[in-house]
């Protein structure tokens, strides 16, 4: 059976993955296609509702929604992506060398690890943001140093179990070096892992930002992302809700599509969930 039959199986991958690419078409090209721009103020359509001449309505300075929305996305995805990629760059060797060599490496590592997990992850990134000041750069730093245990933990329980196993000692045995060993043996066992925590971690750092934006700690004025939206939407729930409801929906749509996704890929390459 070819990998795209096999795919089609698993009905999560296909649902996750079609929401997420069409989550990312519409950030990455609908910001080309509009014709409005994301800052422009219109004192005269403050507030408008859904029409046809603004699709998702205006904001309380008169900023089209819709603009606003694929702008923003590009910065939530991004930030999302890139602290995944900087915790899983720390986090994935931190995980392999303590699971590989043990001794002083894995205590040192995984003290270090316990201490991060000590702290509630929010509270930990609003202390981080709140230290190095409000930009979205360091907003992806404080994802990333949140989000960095998870892959070490990870990626160090594997490597445990794997070590352990007959072609690792077999390689030992004729010599292989232990370099060598990780990056031909034990690494293409756990890129399949890797993979499904990435797009759960991404899923976190969406969240994670448009919590730290919502309070003030993320993405700065007049930039728009999901989470300030939601910020400068809030005080007009009563007057004009979907302000804040246009970039709630797209929080949940885009979450829900990357952990279904997750989940399906999860479950393609685990022989033990296979129907």
């Amino acid at each position: 059976m070819g990998i795209a039959r096999r795919t089609a199986r698993y009905r999560l991958v296909v649902w996750g993955g079609t929401i997420a690419a069409g989550v990312a078409a519409a950030v990455l090209i609908g910001p080309a296609l509009d014709r409005v721009p994301p800052d422009a103020v219109h004192v005269a359509a403050m507030m408008r509702p859904p029409s046809p001449a603004w699709p998702l309505g205006t904001d309380d300075l008169g900023r089209d929604i819709l603009s606003r929305l694929l702008t923003g996305g590009r910065v939530s995805l991004g930030v999302g992506l890139a602290a995944t990629i900087a915790a899983a760059g720390v986090g994935v060797p931190a995980g392999l060398l303590s699971g590989f060599w043990r001794a002083w490496v894995d205590t040192a590592l995984m003290r270090l690890m316990d201490l991060l997990f000590s702290f509630p992850t929010m509270a930990l990134a609003v202390a981080i943001v709140g230290v190095l000041g409000p930009s979205l750069r360091d907003a992806i730093l404080a994802i990333a140093v949140v989000a960095m245990p998870r892959f070490a933990r990870l990626v160090r329980g594997q490597v445990l179990a794997l070590r352990e196993q007959d072609f690792i000692e077999a390689a030992r045995a004729i010599g292989v070096p232990a370099g060598g060993i990780i990056r031909r043996h034990v690494l293409p066992n756990l890129l399949g892992l890797i993979v499904i925590e990435g797009t759960l971690t991404v899923s976190f750092g969406i969240l994670t930002e448009a919590s730290l934006s919502f309070l003030g700690l993320g993405v700065q004025p007049p930039a728009a992302s999901w989470g300030s939206m939601l910020r400068y939407g809030y005080p007009f729930l009563d007057q004009a809700p979907w302000i804040s409801i246009v970039p709630g929906i797209a929080i949940m749509v885009t979450i829900l599509g990357l952990n279904l996704l997750g989940d399906g890929i999860r479950d393609l390459l685990d022989p033990r969930l296979r129907r």
